[in-house]
């Protein structure tokens, strides 16, 4: 049997070895490559002013890091820091070199009941982001009075396939397991499929990393649907264990 994984860059990499360190046969097919977001360079002027700053992922930190570096500027010392899980409140920790609030459960729900997100009024927020997502969370802390600005730091960019070239390649593997860790990842790939290709991916097991992308999951047709409760790729390996 083999592991599906789509996760893009040296995260995906990185499971894949874990995955084959422990005996699994697992398949590298990133769905999305990150670039440099349009709306990066405006931090240059920008990140003094807010008294919040929350990263949705660790492309939102890395490439924030990258460019603060190569302006010769710092992430300032007086904002209060946040991040979605774990693991991007771990790299965001060491960028910024300040304490970083995260929720237990890495999802949008779990994010928006952190103590430090109940009293904002009048907050000056930036929300380290994608092309889009995350958008309960800005749409929520602006209804609590917040003044909420998105910027785009990052952009995912797509990367089609052929279903009729790699169905028949994942089925001689005999994957039985898809990890698919965002839904925007899911849809696309959902997107690429030909109806007999979906037939084929309602049947495996599918691991995602939050109970909303879960929902969605199954109102596609997936049966057999595994929540992580995480994208930190030690509780997918941990996931997948007997």
């Amino acid at each position: 049997m083999a592991i599906l994984v789509t996760r893009p860059g040296e995260d995906g990499i990185e499971l894949c070895q874990a995955l084959t360190q422990r005996g699994y046969n697992a398949l590298h097919h990133p769905l999305i490559t990150i670039a440099e977001g349009h709306e990066l360079t405006q931090l240059r002027t920008e990140l003094a002013q807010y008294d919040m700053m929350m990263a949705v992922s660790q492309p939102a930190v890395n490439l924030t890091q990258q460019y603060l570096q190569s302006q010769g500027l710092s992430w300032p010392t007086g904002a209060i820091y946040l991040a979605i899980g774990q693991k991007t409140a771990q790299v965001l920790s060491k960028a910024c070199q300040q304490p970083v609030h995260y929720p237990e459960i890495s999802d949008s729900e779990h994010f928006l009941e952190l103590p430090v997100l109940q009293e904002v009024s009048q907050k000056r927020m930036v929300i380290l982001r994608g092309n889009g997502g995350r958008e309960l969370i800005s749409t929520t802390l602006t209804q609590r009075g917040a003044q909420v600005c998105c910027r785009e730091v990052y952009r995912r960019i797509e990367l089609p396939f052929h279903a009729q070239e790699t169905l028949p390649r994942w089925q001689q593997a005999k994957v039985d397991t898809l990890v698919i860790t965002s839904l925007h990842q899911l849809t696309f790939f959902m997107s690429q499929l030909t109806a007999h290709a979906k037939d084929w991916a309602y049947q495996q097991r599918l691991l995602v990393p939050s109970e909303r992308i879960g929902r969605e999951a199954h109102a596609l047709g997936f049966q057999h649907i595994v929540i992580t409760g995480s994208a930190a790729n030690h509780d997918l390996v941990a996931a997948l264990q007997p």
